[in-house]
């Protein structure tokens, strides 16, 4: 029965044209009628829509000449990384996208290497030929030099006009290998994607890989130990369509039947109560890029926060998150993200999705702390992040132990690749130079583009490097990271005070070479954002004891002579008096509470 199936995905850099070429397949298959559909059909979040990005993987079922098309659409930004990597787990081929007139950038190698990776048969396609500046020659060289095929096995298509478009979906049913026939064995399903619905409950996205399930099936989960049971099933059209089964080799949904969220975990297997099969492989753990603190501006939000939490990681598997509990900032999440892009996008989504108000902290990335043989380890780091007896992991900027009782700090270094035109290589090359990096070697792709593979610490990268490299390049570079290893740095703790306090949401770790610039940036910054309020608001940057950067925020003067018409100047001058005794006053007493707009925490985080 598999034969008539074909499960494949789409890989391609951000912004080649992945959802556009995805609503060309709906609309010539006629799985979305004409009247209902709109551009980015597949991008449902309105975030989505709205950056013109992908950020969900999102699967869909196409009937085409009698064959069963599983699509599994895939973002393309690195810090999205992860979820093209569970889509690639669940299908057999992927189809391999280029822009006509940007060639091959860093995410289609990254997200090439992961498909080689899994045995997956790739179909390379040049996209986007109806443009003015497209040419598909050189393009298409860029893919014979990428992956050694010939160049009558690359396919060219446009998916605004849908050019080739069908002829892309033969050759999906021509080369991409239909599933294994297995539908006598026991069932195993592989999770690859959830959420949570408030009628339904837990929402499994499945691929399955061996036997069948039907609507009343009693569900086991490997991974949680958990048992449900099979409410509804069937297929995504891409809304949800009830067929009451799933058969061996197929794409769907199962209702679960699960209230509590933590028992579905994407990656686990689920097979039927009561049988005893070998799980699948599942995936690799993520690890986390970058920390920061989530909490509510107001301390009685903090259930609403956790359950917000919890969903989003229902359907995000790439979050780690874990309870911290700060001083000045309350009860809130210390949480793990893949790049700032994920970081923004999790937090707005907090904002619209769930009506949160919070704080993030200044992101930071973990570092490994060593400290003397005679120092302890202070009893707020919690025992997972222990390494040994003097070595931990420090995700907080707010952990930084003693000065004196270090040894010394670690931080993560990355491989750095870097796709570009050759007449750039000399501004990226001062770029990096100037964000600490290491020049390793430099590959040629065709006879104008190269890829300089370099060392950089993840602190460098994270903050702005991706924006300051697209204005190097005029906008034509990409980036690909990953972990290479830990180095030794030399870093301090930089306290941020507004109004002579300490604001623990802005504390941050930074090169004491660097530290100037740095804490100049950042009051600056916070200079423009927050708004004048009565009194004279102090914005420092320190280290230890030591200012080393400050700014003021001058009082808001009320006019307090508006009210005033005609008479001696005497009458105005005694109100001015009375206003300046006021203010001295003021300041005598202290200052009062500076309220922080979140464009300022926002501001910090991007430098």
């Amino acid at each position: 029965m598999t034969e008539k199936i074909r499960n494949f995905c789409i890989i391609a850099h951000i912004d080649h044209g992945k959802s556009t070429l995805a609503d060309r397949f709906l609309e010539l298959t006629e799985t979305v009628e004409k009247r209902k559909m709109h551009d980015q059909l597949l991008d449902q979040m309105d975030l989505e829509q709205e950056r013109g990005i992908t950020i969900k993987l999102q699967p869909v079922q196409m009937n085409y000449k009698g064959y069963v098309l599983n699509l599994i659409d895939t973002p393309g930004h690195v810090d999205f990384s992860y979820e093209v990597s569970r889509s690639l787990a669940a299908v057999e081929g992927a189809i391999l996208l280029v822009d006509a007139t940007q060639g091959v950038q860093a995410q289609t190698v990254a997200n090439l290497y992961l498909a080689i990776e899994q045995g997956l048969e790739i179909i390379p396609v040049v996209n986007k030929i109806d443009l003015p500046a497209a040419d598909v020659n050189k393009v298409s060289q860029e893919i014979i030099d990428l992956i050694g095929c010939k160049r009558e096995e690359i396919l060219t298509a446009s998916g605004k006009t849908g050019d080739g478009v069908l002829a892309l979906l033969d050759q999906v049913i021509e080369k991409v290998p239909a599933p294994n026939e297995s539908s006598d064995k026991d069932l195993r399903a592989l999770i690859f994607d959830s959420y949570y619905d408030e009628y339904k409950g837990v929402v499994a996205y499945v691929r399955i890989f061996d036997g069948q399930v039907k609507f009343g099936d009693g569900l086991y989960f490997f991974a949680t130990q958990a048992d449900g049971e099979v409410l509804d099933v069937g297929v995504l059209k891409p809304q949800l369509k009830t067929l009451g089964h799933l058969g061996n080799g197929q794409i769907g949904y199962l209702v679960t039947g699960l209230k509590d969220i933590e028992l579905c975990r994407v990656g686990d297997t689920i097979t039927l109560s009561k049988k005893s099969v070998q799980p699948l492989a599942g995936y690799k753990e993520v690890k986390p890029m970058v920390y920061a603190g989530i909490f509510c501006e107001e301390g009685n939000e903090y259930n609403e926060l956790r359950d917000a939490i919890n969903k989003l990681k229902l359907n995000d598997a790439s979050l780690i998150f874990e309870p911290e509990n700060s001083p000045v900032l309350g009860f809130g999440f210390r949480c793990g993200f893949l790049g700032l892009l994920h970081l923004e996008i999790f937090t707005e989504r907090l904002r619209r999705e769930f009506g949160l108000t919070i704080v993030i902290t200044t992101p930071s990335v973990a570092y490994k702390v060593t400290q003397k043989n005679e120092s302890k380890i202070d009893i707020r780091i919690k025992k997972e992040q222990i390494i040994d007896s003097r070595t931990f992991v420090m995700k907080n900027p707010n952990e930084f132990p003693d000065p004196s009782a270090i040894e010394h700090i670690e931080e993560p270094i990355m491989n750095v690749d870097i796709l570009s035109p050759k007449e750039y290589i000399g501004n990226i090359m001062t770029l990096v130079q100037d964000s600490r990096g290491v020049y390793l070697n430099t590959e040629y792709i065709g006879e104008d583009r190269v890829i300089l593979h370099y060392h950089i610490p993840l602190a460098m990268v994270i903050v702005d490097f991706y924006d300051k490299l697209k204005s190097t390049s005029s906008g034509f570079a990409s980036m690909n990271y990953e972990i290479w290893k830990y180095e030794r740095a030399d870093l301090q703790k930089m306290d941020v005070l507004v109004a002579e306090k300490p604001v623990e949401a802005f504390a941050t770790i930074v090169y004491r070479d660097s530290a100037f610039n740095t804490g100049k940036v950042i009051v600056t910054s916070l200079k423009e954002t927050i708004p004048k309020h009565q009194f004279v608001i102090k914005l420092q940057a320190a280290i230890g004891g030591k200012v080393i950067a400050s700014e003021r925020i001058s009082a808001m003067r009320k006019d307090v002579t508006a009210g005033l018409y005609g008479g001696d100047h005497s009458r105005k001058q005694k109100l001015l008096n009375k206003q300046k005794k006021g203010k001295k006053k003021m300041m005598e007493m202290g200052v009062g509470k500076v309220n922080i707009p979140q464009e300022a925490f926002i501001k910090v985080m991007k430098r």
